[in-house]
């Protein structure tokens, strides 16, 4: 029995061998396999859920079980392959936004990266229904109930800072995290459970809005990138200056981090290179924007996310802000 069992175990690691070694050749630059279990920070979800830091965030309560227990999300699931693809862009020092235009979180600088990974995740569900004969898959890249830092942890690829952004010791912090889902039997990772962030405290000092209740607890309602992209409806007198010149998202609290002023490098991926358009948008056009335009300009880009309306409402608080100052 304990030499079938070692047999077995075997076949589960040279397949996920396999698995790993197909998605590093469709791009991904790291990947790391999970076992599906109950999520341990549940409770702090409920805690957080409960204070309100989710706003107008309705959906976040709606999959507040599934992504308790990531069991629940795919009938039969009982691991996920988690990827990360690398997306950053340089030092925020070396990209100064031309007057007129409105900052951008460099994770948007380009066409919508979740048709670029949906279609890569998609090969390697079909690479691992290759090695896995009669293996079911499912897709997620930052979409749907799948509480994708935490199954990066559980992978080995990185621990979640005090900024609430997975940390990958050799990548930092500026990665896309897609995820499969599988019945497949394959052999999982270690966790990653050392945390390197140790006295460190450069991302909770550095945000503009004192976004951070506490390490590893964010009010999304202080948040630029939440209240930028997130946010349904007109800001408020109090928010509105909370932007500052931040058009869509923040990198603030990444940019300061150690992690990625050390290893964070430049991604080659030719899919994900900038546009101007997106990098550096010009507010006044977005103020004025008509949605036909809007659709025309950016419909493949991730300003598709808070809409037209959503857009011309940030571009017209910037301006309110530039004159301010």
């Amino acid at each position: 029995m304990k030499g079938v069992e070692q047999s077995r175990s075997a076949a589960a690691l040279r397949r996920a061998v396999e698995v790993k070694r197909g998605a590093m050749e469709l791009g991904f630059d790291a990947v790391g396999i999970a076992t599906l279990e109950r999520n341990p920070h549940a409770a702090e979800l409920d805690r957080w859920l409960a204070a309100g830091h989710a706003g107008t965030m309705t959906y976040l309560h709606r999959q507040a079980e599934r992504r308790k227990d990531p069991r629940r999300i795919m009938p039969g699931a009982q691991i996920a392959v988690v990827t990360l693809t690398n997306y950053f862009h340089g030092s925020a020092d070396r990209h100064v936004a031309p007057e007129g235009s409105g900052r951008v979180a460099q994770y948007a600088w380009s066409s919508d990266y979740h048709e670029v990974l949906s279609r890569r995740l998609s090969q390697l569900g079909a690479a691992i229904r290759a090695v896995v004969a009669g293996a079911r898959t499912r897709c997620y890249v930052d979409a749907g109930p799948v509480p994708e830092r935490e199954l990066a942890q559980r992978a080995g690829l990185g621990w979640i800072g005090k900024n609430t952004m997975l940390i990958h010791p050799r990548l930092g912090s500026f990665t896309f995290i897609g995820v499969v889902l599988t019945d497949a039997d394959l052999a999982p990772d270690l966790p990653f459970d050392a945390d390197r962030c140790g006295s460190c405290r450069r991302c909770l000092d550095a945000c503009p809005t004192e976004a951070f209740v506490e390490p590893r607890v964010l009010d999304a309602r202080r948040c630029i990138s939440y209240l930028t992209i997130e946010r349904r409806g007109e800001f408020t007198a109090q928010e509105r200056p909370l932007l500052g010149n931040w058009l869509f998202g923040c990198d603030i609290c990444q940019d300061v981090c150690p992690w990625n002023v050390s290893f964070a490098h430049a991604t080659t991926d030719p899919e994900l290179a900038p546009r101007a358009d997106v990098a550096t948008p010009d507010i006044d056009l977005l103020a004025a924007v008509t949605a036909g335009e809007f659709d025309r300009r950016f419909g493949d880009t991730p300003f598709q996310r808070p809409g037209v309306a959503g857009m011309r409402r940030n571009a017209t608080a910037l301006q309110a802000n530039r004159t301010a100052v």
